[in-house]
């Protein structure tokens, strides 16, 4: 554990080296709550899948795989109105897809009427022309797989806007239509009405808010200020139980990405906040998948804004898993994670 671990955390303290040192040698974890050092696991960000869902889904991808589309079927329609459980559904059916999806193919033709065949559809082609396009900001991206992904979005607003007439009432394809809608360039004007489209039926929907996260920020079609109003008004408007808040987590992310840690903001209303996203993730249920990454990232903004009591609560709450963002950005992820919990140990007030 060194300064430069000190550096890239964008924590500020007196005589960090004192600190580092202490952290390093004198730094007790169970004295805190906290689990020893040796049981830290660098290789996932929360506890694995229980054996009874991983079974669910692998016996799930191998009838599609092996042709036999009704279990994938009906594991999308049992999750029911759950739009954010239905929506984590068709996403694990997108990734059994990208294996083979001739069992999509058949599904579809044997119930053309269902807007989860259609949804699916859908999302397989805005996921292979944003293969195409990669990750990289737009103009690190050769012009012609730019040229592919351009063509080839189309083709997924339309099969998505088909599926809405299948099921008026779910959001999944609205969602497909608020991510295309970035790569081709929609202007705020035009996005806006897609947008109160998916919210008009799922107002809290998480994998939606952070798409149009994506749209609001300023490597899109927004701004810093843009984007922090939107996942502000995301945490005043999360309900009970719902990990919604965290999507300001992600705005924090983005703009430290962006702009580098120095260009976070440490203000009141900042901490207030994060202690309001805090309070909303204790709500939501602890199997929830979304939850461990999000301890993770509240864990280190509160300690950056100087909520230690807080970040301690969540290193509590985290356990032994530390193989999450932003710990694994340096390449160490279990010195990062323990000087990060040492340091909220030694200065929480509460203990």
């Amino acid at each position: 554990m060194t300064a430069a671990l000190f550096a890239w955390l964008g924590w500020t303290f007196v005589a960090p080296a004192r600190l580092a040192a202490w952290a390093r040698d004198h730094f007790v974890p169970a004295e805190y709550g906290l689990v020893p050092r040796e049981q830290l696991d660098p290789r996932r960000a929360g506890p694995p899948m229980p054996a009874y869902r991983h079974k669910e889904k692998q016996a799930i991808a191998d009838a599609s795989w092996e042709g036999d589309w009704r279990p994938a079927a009906a594991y999308v329609e049992a999750a029911g109105q759950d739009w954010d459980e239905r929506w984590s559904r068709l996403e694990f059916l997108q990734q059994v897809a990208d294996d083979g999806d001739a069992w999509l193919d058949d599904w579809r033709r044997a119930q053309p009427e269902s807007c989860a065949a259609a949804t699916l559809h859908a999302q397989m082609l805005l996921h292979h022309a944003w293969r195409i396009r990669g990750t990289e900001y737009a103009d690190k991206v050769p012009a012609e797989r730019m040229r592919l992904f351009r063509e080839l979005l189309p083709d997924s607003m339309r099969a998505a806007r088909a599926a809405t007439l299948l099921a008026p009432h779910d959001p999944s394809p609205w969602v497909v239509m608020v991510t295309a809608a970035r790569g081709l360039r929609y202007q705020p004007q035009h996005f806006r009405p897609l947008w109160q489209e998916l919210v008009a039926r799922a107002p809290h929907h998480y994998a939606g808010h952070w798409q149009a996260l994506q749209y609001w920020c300023a490597k899109w079609y927004g701004s810093n200020k843009l984007m922090l109003e939107f996942a502000e008004q995301a945490v005043r408007h999360a309900p009970a139980g719902s990990p919604l808040a965290g999507i300001y987590l992600h705005a924090l992310d983005e703009l430290a990405e962006r702009s580098g840690t120095s260009a976070l903001r440490t203000s009141r209303r900042t901490k207030r906040l994060l202690e309001d996203v805090a309070r909303s993730l204790h709500q939501v249920p602890g199997d929830d998948e979304r939850l461990p990454r999000l301890r993770h990232l509240l864990a280190y903004y509160l300690g950056k804004a100087g909520r230690y009591d807080g970040a301690l609560e969540q290193f509590r709450l985290i356990g032994p898993w530390c193989g999450a963002e932003p710990w694994a950005e340096k390449g160490d992820p279990v010195s990062a994670f323990d000087l990060a919990r040492g340091i909220a140990a030694k200065k929480a007030k509460g203990r």
